[in-house]
């Protein structure tokens, strides 16, 4: 049977035997076929995109609120891989010290956006950047004996834990085939098209989970690679953007529709359902900038009733929309003030309802910014 989207083909023989899949270079031939749903949908999609745009160079605090985003998407795409986690812990003040195994993996991820953003500026979206940014993702971690950087050179399946390569509901490409598949979708990232970006980014999303290039951390790195996409086709210029929110609510139906696929040879269906994810997504985003920004204002308004005391007050405010966790002690050694400035700073952000204490004893508690971390949290 004919299918556009790839074979699957015999590797192996007799009790040994096994089927890998060989996906279809991109694009698909025959070419995506649009109808109004897909138009409505791509409408859709670029439209709350250009909004999230226009209101990100509006705020001046935008890149606060990046970095918070980018936060919690680490969390959302490391618990659709099952990382036991939460924007707790990973706010958590005394972090360094006290980081389990999951919170690192969310660490990580943090650290290799960063990196892939930052590298954005010096190469294209290739292989070399891809192999960069997974190295920093598997550092020191659980995946790190699974080959950081580099390729898979075994095969590899997706299937639960302890399946077995026979049982498997998925076989990736033998690594032979994924090197060249992988070198295929890296000229494609790269090629003029003139199918829409949003649509394109489907499809190298849909590719790039299809080939499964390395032994862990495939699902975090696909994810990624759509913002450094978007931001490398200045559809987006800042990384506010991000699905894994929508794909953990939707986790079934995003697999099953990859599948579809592998399968059947249709992306359209995989298209819409990627476009929806990307309209939800920046919707969300677009409506918590506001409301940050709202809660910033109305905060600093509160603040700059307090006298004399607003200023340190303003300059404490200013640390928590970084650290919306805090305890006095760090504190105080980030913004070289005195632990005792830093307590009665504390002690009105407490009375005037913008900090809660969240645990502790007397010299280590812990404060929270409440509000702020309300709207961080919806999700997680």
């Amino acid at each position: 049977m004919e299918n556009r989207a790839g074979a699957f083909k015999s590797q192996l023989n007799g009790e040994i035997a096994y089927q890998s899949f060989l996906p279809s270079p991109l694009p698909p031939s025959p070419p995506i076929m649009n109808d109004n749903e897909m138009t409505q949908l791509l409408i859709q999609a670029n439209t709350w995109i250009a909004k999230l745009e226009s209101i990100s160079s509006l705020i001046p605090h935008i890149a606060l609120f990046v970095s918070m985003y980018v936060r919690k998407e680490a969390l959302m795409s490391s618990q659709i891989e099952g990382t036991q986690c939460t924007l707790e812990d990973v706010l958590d003040p005394t972090l360094e010290l006290n980081a389990n195994r999951d919170v690192a993996d969310v660490i990580n991820y943090i650290k290799a956006t960063d990196f892939a953003i930052n590298r954005l500026q010096e190469l294209p979206l290739c292989n070399r950047l891809i192999r960069e940014t997974h190295a920093v993702l598997m550092e020191g971690v659980r995946g790190q004996e699974k080959s950081p950087g580099e390729f898979r050179t075994s095969q590899n399946w997706i299937g639960g834990e302890g399946v077995s390569l026979k049982r498997a509901r998925f076989v990736p490409p033998h690594p032979d085939d994924m090197v060249l598949a992988m070198s295929d979708l890296e000229k494609y990232m790269n090629a003029p098209d003139t199918l829409d970006v949003l649509a394109r980014a489907a499809l190298i999303h849909y590719q790039f989970e299809t080939i499964h290039p390395f032994l862990d951390g495939n699902g975090r790195i696909g994810r990624l690679m759509i913002t450094l996409f978007l931001l490398e086709q200045e559809l987006l210029t800042t990384p506010a953007l991000y699905i894994s929110y929508f794909l953990k609510k939707n986790r079934m139906e995003y697999y099953d529709r990859l599948t579809l696929v592998r399968s059947k040879g249709d992306y359209e269906q995989w298209i819409k359902f990627f476009l929806k994810a990307v309209s939800e997504s920046a919707q969300d985003a677009y409506e918590n900038i506001v409301r940050l920004a709202r809660l910033h204002d109305d905060h600093v308004e509160r603040i700059n009733t307090l006298g004399r005391a607003r200023l340190t007050a303003l300059q404490l405010f200013s640390y928590l929309e970084r650290n919306p966790i805090m305890e006095i002690k760090g504190t105080a050694k980030a913004l070289q003030l005195s632990f005792n400035t830093v307590a009665s700073a504390v002690k009105r952000l407490v009375d005037i309802g913008i900090l809660v204490q969240s645990g502790g004893n007397q010299r280590g508690r812990t404060f929270g910014y409440k509000d702020y971390l309300d709207i961080l949290r919806e999700g997680t």
